[in-house]
């Protein structure tokens, strides 16, 4: 529902005086340092590990009220999902994300959704997607002492990035598109599957 934006915006307002348009930042797929970046330098903010705390907290401390808004809702299929892979003994999901890990936890959290995620790579491991990848797969092996085969790693995101972070790893890309992206965008990045909601997953018996 737009919550993470309006976050981000508060925070900036709040903190650095900034409330001029982030409509030219390309958000989508990016992670939040890499996002962080890209507004220091329009806004000429000199990009130093105080400032980048700074705006983080700034962005954390709006997000509660932030999300206590209408339009912020768990997409169709995923809380059901989620719940279906946790109560089986043979698969294991971790959250792979460009949210720094405070964030993430503040907005999953909210919906009840942050229990399903063991572990995890966020944008605290670095601010490129590509990078997450190999941290979240390192910890799928820590946490449940099994050394994951690449082909058998599905990596699901909304973005051509979510597809190429999959794959560096040589997992495979699960492309899905509720209210983002439409699908003929990711079509040409050659998503191991494409659908356009998680709940298809299910209803084609499929998990």
């Amino acid at each position: 529902g737009g919550a993470g934006m309006h976050a981000l915006r508060l925070g900036l307002r709040d903190t650095f005086g900034i409330e001029g348009s982030l409509d030219d930042i390309d958000f989508a797929g990016r992670t939040d340092r890499w996002i962080v970046r890209r507004i220091f330098e329009k806004f000429r903010v000199p990009h130093t590990a105080e400032n980048f705390a700074r705006c983080i907290d700034g962005y954390i401390a709006a997000l509660p009220t932030a999300l206590v808004n209408p339009r912020a809702r768990v997409l169709p299929g995923v809380r059901e999902l989620l719940a279906a892979v946790a109560a089986r003994g043979d698969l294991a999901q971790g959250l792979l994300t460009g949210n720094l890990r405070r964030g993430a936890q503040a907005k999953l959290s909210h919906h009840g959704l942050w229990e399903f995620f063991p572990f995890g790579a966020f944008a605290d491991d670095g601010e490129l997607r590509n990078d997450l990848s190999p941290h979240a797969l390192r910890r799928a092996r820590e946490h449940t002492g099994v050394t994951f085969a690449p082909e058998r790693v599905w990596v699901i995101g909304d973005t051509p990035y979510d597809i190429e972070c999959g794959r560096v790893i040589g997992a495979r890309p699960l492309a899905v598109a509720p209210g983002g992206p439409p699908l003929g965008h990711l079509a040409p990045h050659a998503p191991a599957a494409l659908l356009p909601a998680l709940r298809l997953l299910q209803q084609r018996g499929e998990l």
